[in-house]
């Protein structure tokens, strides 16, 4: 006598060859509970089991407040010596774009301050953004640059949308990775909310000093990448690669 597959176990079947299909893409969102159990003719308890199913195999993330999403693949980002988003990105089959959500001139902070060598307080452009592989949003960062070495820095990050494109802009042609610091974060609402996450979620800090050919401070940023969407491999000078 053949058994008879549960409903949830049929609907979750469906939707997992659909995503392996390509049906939906990885970052889409699943269509929601009631439409979904409209679609199979279903109560949605049936259908939030078999999303649960999903879940559980690691093929989608329950978002609270915003949906069930398709998991992405952990995109490989390198960072050594010459770290650059954009590369990273092409080099891994991946469509970058970045978000500009802030520009503006501050006073360093302490930290900003030792970190580009100058005195606290001291003009320093910000730029924070968000940064996208295929459209999913993979790292929210700050960078600090000094204003009076720069003083045309803000209009090309601004015209530019890139570090690289505006260094280069304003005669920093090179620029190389002189330290990084990783740590571990908890993702807070406002995060959250850039990156498309739940309240809590976890983030990888990345913190970077980088300086030009002659050694002197360029830039310091502080970025947050999505731990479950990024591996972040740590390259040596001699090519050795450490995972993180």
């Amino acid at each position: 006598m053949t058994q008879r597959v549960a409903l949830w176990q049929n609907i979750k079947d469906l939707l997992h060859g659909e995503i392996v299909q390509g049906v939906w893409r990885a970052g889409a969102r699943l269509p929601t509970e009631a439409d979904l159990a409209l679609r199979f003719d279903v109560n949605r308890h049936t259908v939030r089991r078999a999303l649960q199913a999903l879940a559980e195999e690691g093929l989608v993330q329950p978002r609270r407040g915003a949906g069930v999403f398709v998991r992405a693949a952990p995109l490989r980002y390198p960072i050594g010596p010459r770290t650059r988003f954009r590369q990273n990105l092409l080099s891994a089959g991946r469509t970058p774009s970045r978000k500009l959500l802030h520009l503006s001139q501050q006073s360093a902070s302490s930290a900003e301050a030792k970190a580009l060598g100058l005195v606290p307080g001291a003009p320093v452009h910000v730029m924070e953004a968000i940064s996208f592989a295929d459209d999913l949003p993979i790292s929210l960062a700050r960078s600090c640059f000094c204003a009076t070495r720069f003083p045309e820095l803000g209009v090309a990050l601004r015209d530019t949308n890139s570090v690289t494109g505006a260094l280069a802009n304003v005669g920093v042609a090179d620029y190389l990775r002189k330290s990084t610091r990783l740590t571990g974060q908890n993702a807070d609402p406002v995060q959250a909310r850039h990156l498309q996450l739940s309240t809590g979620d976890a983030l990888i800090l990345s913190e970077a000093i980088n300086v030009d050919v002659t050694g002197r401070p360029v830039e310091f940023g502080r970025t947050y990448f999505v731990g479950e969407r990024v591996e972040l491999v740590l390259e040596s000078e001699d090519n050795a690669a450490f995972v993180t």
